[in-house]
């Protein structure tokens, strides 16, 4: 098991480099997205918002083969996206993720958003602020906070198997990422691969919660 780790084998390397492509590909896409909709949602009233709101906390709890088989029959080649020919591709495996913590990145920025529009409100309506000037004064304001969702999410998407799988097709060398290699070859009985890709995933998944319990612990002491 060791061996693979420390004498660093290319298809081993590979394999941990593709998933972090993936995933960290599809944290910043995820991110992009819903940072802004959890915090417009936060600062606008409008019809539906309540409905809005229940939707994308809902959707946090997504199961990811739901997410796979809506993906797949979307790239599918009679599906309405399948001219693009991604399906069985690394960008449908990115995809799949952003389908999968869009909603959980959303939902958790429009609740801190919410509450730090409580404390900020008065000040900014006084000072005319626009609309998305707010988003982006409070997205900042709350950054320390958003850090750890944006961390919550790559580790949501680090540990993804059955949607990834769907979309990706675990094809050697193209689309095989940990957490399809893993279950491939736990099935195999190929245990050391199995078990040294496991212990790559739990520490990149151990290091992401640090990170997150770090940049916590950093904003309550230097950020106030």
């Amino acid at each position: 098991m060791f061996d693979l780790i420390l004498t660093a084998d290319p298809n081993f390397l590979a394999i941990v480099r593709l998933s972090l492509i993936v995933t960290a590909s599809a944290t910043v896409l995820a991110a992009s997205i819903g940072m802004p909709l959890g915090a417009l949602v936060a600062l606008n009233r409008f019809p539906g918002r309540d409905a809005l709101i229940v939707i994308l906390n809902g959707l946090m709890g997504l199961p990811p083969v739901v997410a796979g088989l809506i993906v797949y029959l979307l790239l599918s080649r009679s599906g309405p996206l399948g001219a693009l020919g991604l399906l069985f591709t690394p960008t449908a495996m990115i995809i799949v993720q952003v389908v999968l913590i869009t909603p959980i990145i959303a939902a958790l920025t429009r609740q801190v958003v919410e509450d730090l529009w409580a404390e900020y409100r008065e000040e900014l309506s006084a000072m005319t602020v626009g609309s998305w000037a707010r988003v982006g004064t409070l997205l900042w304001d709350a950054r320390f906070s958003l850090v750890t969702i944006l961390l919550a999410g790559f580790g949501r998407a680090a540990a993804e198997v059955g949607a990834v799988i769907i979309v990706g097709g675990n094809i050697d060398g193209f689309t095989r990422v940990m957490t399809t290699t893993i279950a491939l070859e736990t099935s195999k009985g190929n245990l050391p691969l199995a078990t040294g890709l496991g212990v790559v995933l739990i520490t990149l998944v151990m290091v992401v919660n640090a990170l997150a319990w770090g940049v916590r612990r950093w904003s309550e002491h230097h950020a106030g």
